[in-house]
């Protein structure tokens, strides 16, 4: 048996998936590259404004409260936490006191968490300046 096996089945479907990956990486860096070749350089004050009516717009600065990051990685910690427990509840025959003893184990881990968040002050919102 040789090293390049060409009677195998699935031979032509690799090359024909080598065919398609280059070919989509040649279209790609093409269309870029003749993009950049034929793209008018030309920045002009008028070209760059913006073409809605009205006064020119003024950037302001970003002032979200990281609470609100931090109240939403809270919900999908918990979340997913939660999500954990359906396959325990629909095998909670199954898995006996083995099983019942693992999950109040987890739920209360879960538990010193949320009091950990709580006692640090994450789940109470503060006012916005």
């Amino acid at each position: 048996m040789s090293h390049l096996d060409i009677a195998h089945p699935y031979f032509g479907v690799f090359v024909i998936f080598v065919f398609t990956f280059v070919a989509f990486l040649a279209t790609t860096f093409l269309s870029r590259f003749v993009g950049r070749k034929l793209a008018n350089k030309n920045n002009q004050k008028l070209k760059l404004a913006p073409y809605e009516c009205g006064l020119a717009p003024t950037k302001q600065p970003n002032r979200i409260s990281s609470q609100f990051y931090i109240m939403a990685l809270l919900f999908i910690l918990f979340d997913v936490e939660i999500i954990f427990m359906f396959p325990w509840a629909v095998d909670f025959q199954v898995l006996g006191m083995f099983g019942f003893v693992e999950m109040i184990l987890f739920i209360f881990l879960l538990l010193i968490g949320f009091v950990y968040a709580w006692r640090k002050g994450a789940l109470q919102w503060q006012s916005m300046k």
